[in-house]
């Protein structure tokens, strides 16, 4: 088992935040997966939405918390989920995030409601706030596409 690989990068604005997310997704592929976690505000459905340019998703990228699971159909579909208001592991084999992940990219805010019971991260981002609109993203891979992502987002 290889050791997880981290980076952490630190953006001063929304947008800063969704160009961020922006090189993550134009790196991103099918099977992928990415677990976005931190409080609420931190800055989760704006780095999805930069996600999603990344993904030449057209149209607005917006937080799924009412209707658990949003498709955005672009280079590849983006199914971007918020587990926010989820009861528990039984709701999750309704939504059928597995298949997600297999047919496109998923992309999950609030991960921990669903601890144990989601598809095997490619890129897991702890998000914190810091001064103003500064955000912290500290970036975990544990595997090698995961660390080919990482590499890619230093490079950039």
């Amino acid at each position: 088992m290889t050791a997880a690989v981290e980076t952490t990068l630190t953006t001063s604005s929304e947008d800063a935040t969704r160009a961020l997310g922006e090189r993550l997704g134009a790196g991103l592929r099918a099977g992928d997966v990415v677990l976005l976690s931190g409080d609420l505000g931190t800055g989760k459905t704006r780095l999805a939405q930069g996600i999603g340019r990344g993904l030449e998703c057209p149209g607005p990228v917006t937080s799924p918390t009412f209707v658990l699971v949003n498709t955005h159909v672009g280079r590849e579909r983006l199914f971007h989920a918020d587990l926010y208001r989820i009861a528990g592991a039984a709701d999750l084999s309704e939504l059928g995030l597995w298949d997600e992940a297999e047919r496109g990219v998923l992309v999950v805010e609030w991960p921990d409601r669903a601890e144990g019971h989601l598809p095997t991260a490619t890129l897991t981002v702890e998000i914190a706030t810091g001064d103003g609109d500064e955000r912290s993203f500290r970036l975990r891979a544990g595997d090698a596409r995961g660390r080919e992502l990482l590499a890619s987002l230093e490079l950039a």
